[in-house]
């Protein structure tokens, strides 16, 4: 069994702006946890490889994904495909969490910005 908690993983900064804790690395998926401080979002930006699924467990904020705008709180699950520009942003006052789901697995390479 490959168990990992969240309290053992160092955070590092994606190429997008916010801060991760990857809890699984696979040739298949990554699971991470990212969080947006009140006030700050990612860079717009898109995968050209990677699918993604964002569940929010903490906080709310404004998702855009290719242009549509949504309010995110906890609860919601988000499917953001290849391809599609998105960003997302805390705009409340307490810190944004959510568990990322990429397959294939999250890579800096894979980050494209306008």
């Amino acid at each position: 069994m490959n168990l990992q908690s969240l309290d053992g993983v160092e955070p590092f900064t994606t190429k997008d702006g916010s801060t991760i804790r990857e809890l699984h690395h696979t040739l298949a998926q990554t699971l991470a946890e990212a969080a947006l401080e009140p006030g700050q979002a990612t860079e717009r930006h898109y995968h050209r490889r990677s699918e993604e699924i964002y569940l929010v467990t903490k906080g709310s904020g404004e998702l855009e994904v290719d242009g549509e705008t949504q309010r995110v709180r906890p609860g919601d699950a988000i499917l953001i495909p290849p391809g599609a520009w998105h960003t997302l942003e805390n705009n409340g006052t307490s810190e944004l969490l959510i568990l990322c789901m990429c397959s294939p697995p999250y890579a800096h390479d894979d980050t494209f910005f306008e």
